[in-house]
């Protein structure tokens, strides 16, 4: 027998399969996605095996056998292997750095055991040992047999902690046959402090159970359908999940649900785990190594039902998977920023497909590419445009910061936010101030000359804090703030901008009994943070919360009647195509928090661009009217989902190398589009650049990209399966990186079109 085996090293120039001969001594051991120890040139390492077969590739002679197992790794499931495959081939990227991505947890970890001290001897037996430990002055031996006789069973550590009880004292016992120690695997459960006595399960309203129903006459039909709920914020998605999750496991089956991890909070899992219990496993970053290997563990053994994690719990070993939910599916965070640069939207329709598993995507606010397929009826749309419970919409009021600066208001806040902040301090409700910045204050500048202070590693402002630090956040380098300006050396030097911190000091001064709290990148630092300053919120220990985009996420505060949504239009100008719907989206979803319970709810939107269709319509909340104005664009300029588009980085040590391979990688790609112009000219490829890349160097690499623009996926494919061979060729100075953007699995809506009308 012979296994072709894909090496535990993340270089293109090796990412094939090896064959190596499987001795007969591991005949019974290796299967498919078991890791393997194998001979690789003069060294010994890891690898997957993913194929066995009984004919030889090569010379058997030439052929060396498998070393052994890798006994500290987890084997990969034979679905997540071929999930692999269709990741790295879409995607880029090596066999290897997929095969990672699909492992949840690749090192095996000890597992947590409960020791118990149990006795063997019959209490007269005790009663008489413990006189003997009397009578001699055996004082530890004395509190032991005590302590094991009124409880009549002791947990081992804490006999040993608290007891102060040494181990060589029971272990003499234990010999002694007088007790045993029995041993148990128990799991890490991070909420396993949740009460479930008081839960009771909401009933849905007409408009939610007419959707519940017609996904769950689908799934019992077996018709495998992929859908799209747009709701509007508080129109109670997540309790049309519920239900549809329980038909699903009532059935046998089992639930991945995906939610961004800047939203995955305890107020959000304590919803599923009031309704499921133990019957849930949670995955995010803020779980221990051990808590993540037992989750895993858990679901590869069929123990839990319903996975809730970010988009790497898309990957969960489950041998019944019955339905995948996606809540807040125009998340940025769903989208891998590492090779391969998968997006889980995709990754869910691909996996869904082969396992016969519908995928719900839900949001308020659905990605262009979402809207687009459902619109093209490639997945079925449902609409909520009311809240749940009777709750009104907030009425929205814009501020025009340049009428507040004319009026002499050189404050953050304008004057109608101040009046309705102080209105809810009046009325002991509270508020949530939004502001997408993190750190005291933005970039540092010269008054005099216009010089930025720029980390030297990277192509950046520094952004100043509150410890008189600079602090560059793309590679972490940190300098003192100068006194002077390092070019002119003017005194006029400062900070530009408006951070977190400086909202939080600026609200202290306005309003001094206020109970403030701050959550943003800095604040929640250590495990417990989130839930600690969400808890205090939601039990009304603070009046106001200030904080990133982390406060907009999916929470529910029926306290909260004031929103207030400060430089709005921060992020509208940003080098991206997707600006404007990712300023609309966190516009909407910010107002969304405002007066989600009884009270009624207003929404403060301060900006210099007032007039923008972005704004305009996320101060009327809506969607569809955005959507139109937004796709026209996209169509114009052909970017996604109008058309699939492929970005190529070229990464170098030197900035002339860059220039040279990004005009290389250019002439390859016309060359690839003259020959197949005939083949191709129908599909509208169009290729820009090379130019330098948004963020042109960072940490000392300098960094050139050029965008492709095609209708067809698969052009832009065949593109990149071609430069990456010419990727293989580059010196160590220098890579390739591919980021797709727009291509589904189901495809643009104009290729859908051109498909099914193509005979």
């Amino acid at each position: 027998m012979y296994a072709d085996v894909i090496v535990n090293i993340s270089s293109e120039n090796v990412d094939k399969p090896y064959q190596y001969l499987v001795p007969e001594t591991l005949a019974d051991k290796i299967r498919p996605g078991c890791p393997v120890v194998i001979p690789f040139g003069s060294r010994t390492i890891n690898g997957y095996v993913i194929e066995l077969s009984e004919k030889p590739q090569i010379d058997p002679s030439r052929i060396k056998p498998v070393t052994g197992v890798a006994a500290k790794i987890n084997p990969v499931d034979g679905r997540m292997i071929s999930l692999a495959w269709w990741i790295k081939d879409r995607f880029g990227g090596t066999m290897n750095q997929a095969l990672k991505t699909v492992i949840p947890s690749s090192k095996k970890i000890k597992q947590l055991a409960v020791r118990t001290i149990e006795p063997i001897a019959s209490r007269e037996e005790l009663s008489s040992l413990l006189a003997e430990a009397v009578r001699k002055h055996h004082t530890a031996k004395e509190r032991f047999l005590r302590e094991l006789i009124e409880a009549g069973r002791l947990d081992y550590s804490l006999t040993v902690s608290k007891l102060n009880i040494a181990a060589n004292v029971i272990a003499k016992f234990e010999s002694d046959h007088v007790v045993r120690i029995r041993s148990e695997v128990v799991y890490r459960n991070p909420f396993s402090d949740i009460d479930r006595s008081g839960f009771v399960k909401n009933k849905l309203n007409t408009a939610q159970q007419a959707i519940a129903d017609e996904i769950r006459a689908d799934i019992d039909a077996g018709n495998r359908r992929d859908y799209l709920i747009h709701g509007v914020t508080g129109s109670g998605k997540t309790e049309i999940y519920l239900d549809i999750i329980e038909h699903v496991i009532e059935n046998g089956r089992q639930v991945i649900m995906l939610i961004p991890e800047i939203a995955l909070t305890y107020q959000t899992v304590k919803r599923f785990y009031m309704r499921f219990g133990d019957r849930i496993s949670v995955m995010n970053s803020k779980l221990s190594a051990g808590e993540r290997y037992d989750q895993y563990l858990r679901a590869k053994r069929g123990e839990t039902d319903i996975v809730i994690g970010p988009r790497s719990a898309l990957f969960t070993p489950f041998e019944r998977l019955g339905l995948i939910i996606i809540d807040e599916e125009h998340e940025g965070s769903y989208k891998a920023e590492n090779v391969p640069a998968y997006h889980a939207r995709e990754v869910a329709f691909k996996r869904g497909e082969d396992e016969n598993a519908p995928v719900i995507l839900g949001s308020a606010t659905p990605s262009l590419e979402a809207y687009t397929m459902a619109r093209a009826g490639l997945i079925r749309l449902f609409t909520l445009d009311s809240r749940a419970g009777g709750a009104l919409m907030p009425t929205v009021h814009v501020a025009d910061m340049r009428e507040e600066l004319r009026a002499g208001n050189r404050t953050v806040f304008s004057r109608v936010l101040r009046e309705l902040i102080e209105d809810r301090l009046n009325r002991k409700e509270q508020t949530m101030l939004f502001l997408n910045r993190r750190g005291y204050s933005g970039s540092v500048s010269c008054r005099s000359c216009g010089h930025v202070i720029k980390c030297p590693h990277c192509d950046i402002s520094m952004t100043l804090h509150n410890t008189g630090n600079m602090v560059c956040h793309y590679c972490g380098h940190t300098e003192p703030k100068p006194d002077k300006c390092p070019k002119c050396g003017s005194a006029y030097i400062s900070s530009l901008g408006l951070g977190t911190q400086k909202v939080e000091e600026k609200l202290k001064d306005l309003y001094p009994s206020a109970r403030i709290l701050r959550m943003d990148a800095d604040t929640t630092a250590s495990k417990d943070s989130y839930e600690r300053i969400l808890s205090a919120f939601a039990n009304e220990e603070a009046d106001i919360l200030i904080g990133t985009q982390m406060i907009v996420k999916g929470h529910d505060f029926h306290k909260c009647t004031l929103v207030g949504i400060l430089m709005a239009d921060m992020s509208l100008f940003a080098p991206d195509f997707r600006a404007g719907e990712r300023t609309f989206q966190l516009l909407t979803q910010a107002s969304g928090r405002a007066g989600r319970g009884e009270l009624a709810g207003d929404v403060v939107i301060q900006t210099y661009n007032p007039e923008n269709y972005c704004i305009e319509h996320a101060a009327k909340a809506d969607y569809v009217g955005f959507y139109e104005e937004e796709y026209s664009f996209r169509k114009v300029m052909n970017y996604p989902p109008a058309r699939c588009m492929l970005s190529v980085l070229i990464l170098s040590t030197t900035e002339e190398e860059a220039a040279r391979i990004s005009e290389q990688v250019r002439e390859r790609t016309d060359a690839y589009l003259g020959k197949n112009a005939v083949k191709e000219n129908a599909l509208q490829a169009r290729l820009i650049g090379p130019a330098d890349a948004p963020l042109a160097k960072a940490r000392d690499i300098y960094r050139k990209i050029i965008y492709i623009k095609a209708v067809d996926y698969s052009l832009l494919i065949n593109i990149k399966d071609l430069l990456a061979q010419y990727g293989d060729e580059l010196p160590e100075s220098a890579a390739l990186q591919f980021n797709f953007n727009g291509g589904t699995v189901h495809g643009t809506e104009e290729h859908q079109k051109r498909r099914r009308s193509d005979p």
